[in-house]
């Protein structure tokens, strides 16, 4: 009788018990089943790629017949661009000229024109190494600002425009053909470009293979400056 009487004492107490946990484990299984149910939170996109663009000097040449803009690679052709600027710096191109025009199709759709100090030793500094298409990435197409050269290395204040994709002028991927070195492109005054291009040539003047392309009436630069 008394461990009866106990038994049921204890009764409520278990019952209790036992309902907490069944409590307890309905909650779990309760929250176990929102967790399964619920849609999974997307995950935050990724950030774009940042494409970094390479950085540009920008100079203008000022000549006779107007000005042209440049935008030159320093860092995708560094030693070029920096022979370039020295004799922007100094100021050794003013007074120079665009002296050669080169046409390659009748329409003038394809070639180029030279100007700078036109092998004048007294004026130029030391060759630069080459820096060749290849290595740089950059390429001649239309407006493509390029060092005239003899030998690679031997590159000092001569430069070209290009008019027309000109392929050719690159090399060759397995270097037998280092080709020009770009080092910028025309970023305003292509007309000008093209209008010297189509200037009348002295049949007799030049030499070698640049016999016949000099300017008749050389086109004179004022002034090459760095600007904003």
């Amino acid at each position: 009788m008394v461990s009866l009487a106990r038994a049921a004492a204890r009764a409520p107490a278990l019952l209790g018990a036992v309902l907490m946990l069944c409590g307890a484990l309905l909650t779990t299984a309760a929250r176990a089943q929102t967790q399964e149910t619920a849609p999974a939170t997307a995950a935050p996109p990724a950030p774009a790629a940042i494409i970094a663009t390479p950085a540009l000097i920008n100079v203008l040449l000022q000549t006779s017949l107007g000005d042209i803009h440049f935008a030159l690679e320093k860092e995708r052709a560094p030693i070029t661009v920096a022979n370039f600027l020295h004799y922007v710096d100094t100021k050794r191109f003013d007074g120079t000229t665009f002296y050669r025009a080169l046409k390659l199709d009748a329409a003038g759709k394809y070639g180029l024109v030279q100007g700078g100090l036109r092998g004048n030793r007294k004026r130029t500094f030391k060759p630069i190494a080459h820096e060749s298409p290849a290595v740089t990435g950059l390429r001649h197409s239309d407006g493509a600002l390029s060092m005239a050269r003899g030998e690679p290395g031997s590159a000092t204040a001569d430069f070209f425009i290009t008019v027309g994709d000109l392929e050719s002028l690159d090399g060759k991927p397995d270097g037998s053909d280092p080709g020009y070195a770009v080092f910028g492109h025309v970023t305003a005054g292509m007309d000008l470009v093209l209008q010297m291009l189509d200037l009348p040539r002295d049949a007799q003047a030049g030499e070698g293979v640049m016999k016949g392309q000099i300017l008749a009436a050389p086109v004179k630069i004022i002034a090459v400056r760095r600007v904003p």
